[in-house]
């Protein structure tokens, strides 16, 4: 697991850097134009990294078993601070996900995903794995259900969709049967649809992407076609001073491809492409079937939001408002994305003193029983 960890911990704190870069780059110009501070951005994404890689650090160095007993409880609050966003939350251009805690704003709903991905795979790993669409309803179904329509309220439809991605990775590592996955695919797909028709924000996002007449769409185009292979160079961006809305938080790799071109792009995808590869190999060599799961999930987390918002800003889904992870502009993302490679890195660490541990109890059950036995005779 040396590779393994090395790896996470170098394309996580590249990709950290990288996105600090970008950030400045992005909102420079206009928070100057705007007779605001250039660094302003800079600064508060700083102090995320910091609290993320503090509390990665902090993740890493327990053992990660103790969380399978403390996931019902983040996933209690996680849910109570979602349901309290829609009441008194504070809402931003007709969305309402952040709660304001004084100087700091939270998104509940990234708080919700981490708890997701330890809860998930602590039912999974108790129970036998379902057969039937009941059995995978009652209570996983269901409390995704009631997760992702507290999100949709709010609304956020990219969240919702990374959650998906994460449940489907969990299911998969637990090996969920394919034709029962198949059909919570297609159930899933037609209410989603549906959703998206009664919103009209989202059915106009669906409708603009069909005809590719967005202009959001067609700005972020513009930045990948003016970046050419080598880019404009870091910081002559033009795309992001008031003509690419949204320029540092989901649009942000648009930027990226205008200012470093298409060795820039290329670069940022073997970053996520090598993080997946080392996530879904410590999963794999793990032992211990939570921790197996819990690493799955937390590796289809980030590396399935980064494939949906690249997918997005390329032209080749539905723009989903859903940020890139370590480099987009946001503070909760930022932190719980560090706190998810903080488990993903204690999983590498203890996975074999987990396995070593559980030989250890058997071996001790089964010295007992063979005294008992002997007892006996």
């Amino acid at each position: 697991m040396q590779l393994e960890f090395q790896l996470t911990v170098l394309t996580t704190l590249a990709l950290v850097a990288f996105g600090l870069v970008m950030v400045f780059s992005a909102t420079s110009a206009t928070a100057t134009l705007g007779g605001g501070s250039a660094s302003a951005y800079l600064v508060r994404q700083a102090v995320s990294a910091c609290v993320g890689l503090v509390a990665m650090i902090s993740l890493t160095r327990f053992d990660y078993r103790y969380l399978r007993t403390l996931a019902p409880t983040l996933l209690v609050a996680a849910l109570g601070l979602c349901l309290a966003v829609l009441v008194i939350g504070v809402e931003v251009k007709g969305a309402r996900r952040w709660l304001s805690l004084g100087p700091v704003t939270v998104q509940p709903s990234e708080l919700l995903k981490l708890a997701l991905a330890l809860w998930i795979p602590a039912r999974l790993v108790r129970r036998a794995r379902p057969q039937t669409l009941g059995e995978l309803a009652k209570p996983i179904g269901f409390m995704v259900g009631i997760a992702c329509g507290l999100i949709a309220l709010q609304p956020d439809l990219g969240t919702v969709i990374s959650i998906l991605v994460m449940v489907t990775a969990a299911l998969l590592v637990t090996g969920v049967p394919f034709r029962l996955l198949g059909r919570a695919f297609g159930l899933v797909c037609a209410l989603g649809f549906l959703a998206a028709l009664y919103q009209p924000y989202q059915r106009a996002r669906l409708t603009s992407f069909l005809n590719g007449s967005g202009y959001q769409n067609v700005q972020s185009l513009i930045a990948f076609g003016s970046g050419h292979i080598f880019g404009r160079g870091l910081g002559e961006g033009v795309q992001k001073i008031h003509y690419l809305p949204e320029a540092h938080t989901d649009m942000i790799a648009s930027v990226v491809g205008e200012e470093m071109g298409l060795i820039g792009i290329v670069i940022l995808v073997c970053c996520y492409a090598t993080f997946a590869w080392a996530g879904l190999r410590i999963a794999l060599a793990c032992r211990d079937p939570f921790g197996k799961t819990v690493a799955a999930s937390l590796t289809a987390m980030i590396c399935g939001q980064a494939a949906i918002n690249l997918a997005a800003v390329l032209g080749l889904a539905p723009l989903t408002g859903i940020t890139l992870p370590f480099v987009s502009y946001g503070g909760s993302s930022l932190v719980v994305s560090l706190m998810a490679v903080g488990i993903l890195l204690n999983i590498a660490v203890n996975h074999g003193r987990a396995a070593t541990s559980e030989v250890s109890d058997r071996s001790r059950r089964n010295r007992r029983a063979s005294a008992a036995r002997a007892g006996r005779r």
